[in-house]
């Protein structure tokens, strides 16, 4: 898929270094999409009826709660963004202090995120990174797990 103005939303983008995977979708958010679902949105918003979280996670919007929710799929901690063998990655962007965006990486090395209600692109880790309107602040945390 061509891009569809990206670049103009995320400053680190160019019309190079990602490319758009998927149609624009209000099904599923970043959080779903980091996890390998692309059925619901999930938000530890205490609305229930409307947002899906897992069992036994936090519903607070932290970095720690962030983490200890995705360690529920067996996700850790770790201290690099570089493709391991045997392990999926997940980052977790962080802007003015609360956690806004989760990416997880591909086969490849690249990362794969669902951009909001937006498309899914392929990018590089940095590419979304910026403190503009749309875009999501910084890489705080990378996660890992054995696959």
């Amino acid at each position: 898929m061509t891009n569809s103005g990206l670049e103009e939303l995320f400053s680190s983008l160019t019309n190079t270094n990602h490319k758009i995977t998927s149609p624009r979708t209000n099904e599923y958010n970043c959080f779903a999409w980091a996890a390998e679902e692309n059925d619901r949105w999930w938000s530890p918003s205490e609305d229930l009826e409307e947002y899906y979280w897992l069992d036994g996670a936090p519903r607070e919007l932290t970095l720690d709660s962030i983490t200890k929710t995705y360690s529920l799929l067996g996700y850790e901690p770790c201290e690099t963004s570089e493709i391991e063998e045997n392990f999926q990655k997940i980052a977790i962007y962080m802007k003015y202090g609360k956690p806004c965006h989760a990416a997880r990486q591909l086969s490849n090395g690249k990362w794969t995120s669902k951009l909001g209600g937006w498309e899914d692109i392929e990018h590089e880790l940095t590419g979304l990174e910026g403190i503009g309107e749309h875009e999501y602040g910084y890489v705080e945390q990378i996660l890992k797990r054995k696959v």
